[in-house]
C-alpha cells in the first residue's frame, strides 16, 4: 500500500511544492547519495543539482555551492530530505529570478512548476462550461452536474477519475471502452487508482503531454494538475477538425503543392491562425495576427472574422465601437448566434487569455469554416491522404515519441521528423550518450546539408545499435520517405522496448541480462496463459487467431486474476464482437498501468508490429509486480524455460524495479539537447487486489 500512498513529507506545505513523481526522482537522487556516503551533506548537492535539467542550463556547479551556502550552513552539515527538498526550492526560486519568472505555459504542453500554482478562474470557469454541456446527460455523472464553477466540486468531483475518462471520450470517441472504467457509486483506492491510470495512458494515447503527473496527483484532485489535463483534453477536441483529413477545405488557405506539404506540417493552433488571417485579410483587416493573446485584445480582429463569415448576424456595431470592452461583449453576442457557447468572457479577451481565446476562435471555425466545398486543390489534398495502416502507424510512432517527453512535440510525424533532430531526441532518450549534439543543428534549420548532417547521424546511430538499415542514407529521411521512416521509428521502439525488458532481467539475475528476442515474449505469453489453466496459444505474432482478441484477455486475465470482466467478454467469432473485445482490451491493459499506442483495428487486422507492442507491454508491467516471476516466464535461446527465480530474486526484482522507474524518471532531467525542460513520463499506479464486479 505504500506504493499507492506515494512519497510522504512531513511538512505538508513543503509536500504541496512537488508531485508525486518529482519527489519520488528526488527522493530516488537523495537515497543515491546516501548510499555512496552513508548520510548526506550540503556539499554533496551542488554536483547531483548541477546535473538536473532543471538547473544545468542555468548554474554551473560552483554557483550551485555558493547560492546553498548563502543560508549560512555548513558545507559539512548533515541534512535529512526535507531540507533537501527545501534546498531544490530554493535553488528553483533563483533561477525563475534570474529568467525574470517569463517561464509560460502552453495548453498543449502545460508545464507545471514547483514554485508557484496559481489558478486561473476564468479558464476553471471556461472548463466547467464545457464540461456542463457536454456531460449533463452522461449516465453516472448527470447525479453530479451542472457542476458550480464558484465552488471546488470539479476537484472533488474529479477524485474517482471517472470524469477525466469521460471527457477524454468526449475529446477523441472511443479511446476508452467504457466498460473498464470502475463506476460504482463507493469506489475503493484501487478502483480510483485503477480508473486514473487509466485516464492517464489514454490521455497519453490522444496526443496530451502528462508532465509530472502521477496516479495520486489525480486522486488527491490537485487543482493546477487537474486543471492542466483538462485544458489539453479540451484543446484536443476543439482543434481535432484543423487537419486536411478532417477538413480537405483547408486546402484553400494555400496556393500550391509546396504551401500543402508546409500546411501538413503545422500544428492545428497554427493552421487556426493562417484560417483566421486567410479570412481577416479577404475582410480588409490589415494587420496580421500572430497569437491569441496581445493581437486579439482590442476585439477588432474578432469583429472582422465575425463580419467576413456571418455577416447576418453580425454588421458595423462592433467595428465602430471604440471601447474595448464593450466591442468585446458586442462581438460575443454575435458569437451566440453563431451557436459559439459562451466560455469567456469580454474581460478574458481584453486581458488577452490565450488559452480561453484559442478556444473561441476553435468554436468559430467549427460552426462556420467559411471554406469553399467545392475547391479545385481539395483533390491534390485527397491524393496526400495515407493508406490505413500507414495512417495508424503514424499516429502511433507520433504518439510514442510524445509520451517520451522529448522537447519538440510532434504534430505530423512525416514532416517533423525530417530534419533529423526529433529522431535524435528520440535516440537520446532511448539510448542515453549516443547522440552528438556538437554536431547536430537545432531548428530552425535554413540550411539543407544541415538537416541531411543530422538525418546522417541518425542512420549512424541506428547502425551502431544493430537496425537494419541496408541502403538506407539520411537524405531518405530528410526527402520524407514514408516506409523507411516507419521502418526506422518501428526498430527504434522495439529497441526501447527490449532494452526496458532486459534490464527487468538483468536486475533479478543480478548480471548483465541477455538479449530478449520476439521469441521469449510470445513464450512467456504462451506460458502465462497455460499457466492461468487457459486454452489459447498463438504460434507468432501473425497468428490469425489474435483477431478474436480470446488470446489478449486470457493473458490479462492471467497477470492479473480478476482485470477481465468475462460477462463483457465475445467469443470473438464475428466483426462485430472482435471490436466489442478489442477495445475492451486496449483499455484493461490501460487501466493496469500499459502505455500502448495501438487501436482495436490492429488486433482485428491481426498487425504483427502492434501484436508484439501489445503483449510486450503488458509483460514488463507483469514483470514489475512483486514476485513478477521474471525468470521463470522467460526462455533460453533455443526455447527452454529458464531456472525460476527464488524469493531472494523476487525481492531483488521488485526493489530493483522500483529503483529503475524512479532513476529513469530522474535521466528525464539530465538530457542536454534542449534549452526546456523535460516532462517526466506517466507515473503509471500500481494496481492491487481487484473486487469482484
Amino acid at each position: 500500500m505504500s506504493a499507492f500512498e506515494g512519497v510522504i513529507v512531513s511538512d505538508t506545505w513543503l509536500q504541496s511544492q512537488f508531485t508525486q513523481v518529482e519527489l519520488r526522482t528526488l527522493k530516488s537522487k537523495f537515497l543515491s547519495i546516501r548510499n555512496q556516503s552513508g548520510r548526506v551533506t550540503l556539499g554533496d548537492l551542488p554536483p547531483v543539482f548541477a546535473k538536473l535539467k532543471a538547473f544545468s542550463d542555468m548554474f554551473n556547479e560552483d554557483e550551485i555551492k555558493s547560492i546553498l551556502l548563502e543560508s549560512g550552513n555548513n558545507i559539512g552539515e548533515e541534512i535529512d530530505f526535507e531540507s533537501y527538498l527545501r534546498a531544490y526550492l530554493n535553488l528553483q526560486a533563483r533561477e525563475n529570478a534570474r529568467s525574470g519568472g517569463s517561464k509560460q505555459s502552453s495548453f498543449l504542453k502545460a508545464t507545471t512548476t514547483t514554485v508557484h500554482h496559481a489558478i486561473n478562474t476564468s479558464e476553471k470557469s471556461s472548463y466547467v462550461a464545457h464540461i456542463n454541456g457536454y456531460l449533463a446527460e452522461d449516465p453516472f455523472l448527470k447525479k453530479y452536474l451542472p457542476l458550480d464553477p464558484s465552488t471546488n466540486a470539479l476537484f472533488d468531483v474529479a477524485k474517482d477519475g471517472v470524469l477525466l475518462c469521460k471527457l477524454i471520450n468526449i475529446a477523441v470517441p472511443g479511446t476508452i471502452d467504457e466498460r473498464a472504467i470502475n463506476t460504482k457509486a463507493v469506489l475503493n483506492p484501487w478502483e480510483r487508482n485503477e480508473n486514473h491510470t487509466l485516464c492517464l495512458n489514454s490521455a497519453k494515447a490522444i496526443g496530451c503531454t502528462v508532465v509530472n503527473i502521477g496516479t495520486q496527483d489525480l486522486v488527491e484532485a490537485r487543482p493546477h494538475l487537474v486543471l492542466g489535463l483538462i485544458s489539453q483534453i479540451i484543446k484536443i477536441q476543439l482543434l481535432a477538425d484543423l487537419n486536411l483529413k478532417k477538413t480537405p477545405q483547408l486546402v484553400e488557405l494555400v496556393d500550391d503543392s509546396k504551401d500543402v506539404e508546409e500546411l501538413l506540417g503545422l500544428p492545428p493552433e497554427k493552421v487556426l491562425l493562417k484560417w483566421m488571417n486567410f479570412h481577416l485579410k479577404k475582410a480588409g483587416y490589415e494587420k496580421q495576427v500572430t497569437n491569441f493573446s496581445s493581437d486579439v485584445k482590442d476585439g477588432e480582429a474578432y469583429a472582422y472574422l465575425l463580419n467576413a463569415l456571418a455577416p447576418e448576424h453580425s454588421g458595423p456595431a462592433a467595428l465602430n465601437m471604440k471601447d474595448p470592452t464593450k466591442r468585446a461583449n458586442l462581438v460575443l453576442e454575435q458569437a451566440e448566434k453563431l451557436d459559439c457557447k459562451r466560455y469567456l468572457t469580454p474581460k478574458d479577451i481584453v486581458e488577452g487569455s490565450p488559452n480561453l481565446n484559442l478556444a473561441f476562435v476553435a468554436q468559430i471555425f467549427q460552426h462556420r469554416n467559411g471554406l469553399s466545398a467545392d475547391s479545385k486543390k481539395m483533390s491534390f489534398a485527397e491524393m496526400m491522404t495515407d493508406d490505413a495502416e500507414t495512417s495508424r502507424e503514424e499516429r502511433c510512432f507520433r504518439l510514442w515519441i510524445n509520451s517520451l517527453g522529448t522537447a519538440t512535440y510532434v504534430n505530423n510525424l512525416f514532416e517533423d521528423v525530417r530534419n533529423g533532430w526529433v529522431l535524435l531526441e528520440v535516440l537520446d532518450k532511448i539510448s542515453s550518450g549516443s547522440v552528438n549534439w556538437k554536431k547536430a543543428s537545432k531548428p530552425p534549420i535554413k540550411m539543407p546539408f544541415r538537416k541531411v548532417e543530422n538525418a546522417n547521424q541518425v542512420i549512424e546511430i541506428g547502425k551502431e545499435l544493430n537496425f537494419s538499415l541496408v541502403n538506407v542514407a539520411g537524405n531518405d529521411i530528410v526527402q520524407g520517405n514514408k516506409k523507411l521512416i516507419l521502418a526506422f521509428l518501428w526498430q527504434l521502439m522495439r529497441f526501447s522496448m527490449l532494452q526496458l525488458l532486459r534490464n527487468l532481467r538483468s536486475h533479478s539475475q543480478d548480471k548483465a541480462g541477455k538479449e530478449i528476442t520476439d521469441a521469449d515474449i510470445l513464450n512467456w505469453a504462451n506460458k502465462k496463459v497455460k499457466k492461468a489453466g487457459r486454452n489459447s496459444q498463438v504460434e507468432s505474432f501473425k497468428d490469425k487467431n489474435l483477431s478474436s482478441g480470446v488470446f489478449f484477455l486470457e493473458l490479462l486475465s492471467s497477470v492479473e486474476p480478476r482485470v477481465v470482466n468475462w460477462s463483457l467478454a465475445t467469443k470473438g467469432e464475428t466483426e462485430e464482437d472482435k471490436k466489442l473485445n478489442a477495445t475492451y482490451i486496449i483499455s484493461v491493459a490501460r487501466k493496469l498501468g500499459c502505455s500502448i499506442f495501438l487501436l482495436p483495428e490492429d488486433i482485428i487486422e491481426v498487425n504483427q508490429k502492434m501484436m508484439l507492442t501489445l503483449t510486450a507491454s503488458i509483460m514488463y508491467w507483469s514483470l514489475q509486480q512483486p514476485g513478477g516471476e521474471a525468470e521463470s516466464n522467460l526462455t533460453t535461446p533455443d526455447g527452454s524455460p529458464t531456472a525460476s527465480a527464488d524469493g531472494e530474486k523476487e525481492a531483488a526484482l521488485a526493489s530493483a524495479v522500483s529503483n529503475l522507474s524512479m532513476d529513469k524518471a530522474a535521466s528525464d532531467h539530465t538530457s542536454p539537447q534542449t534549452e526546456h525542460e523535460n516532462p517526466s513520463k506517466v507515473e503509471n499506479g500500481k494496481t492491487g487486489t481487484y473486487d469482484e464486479r
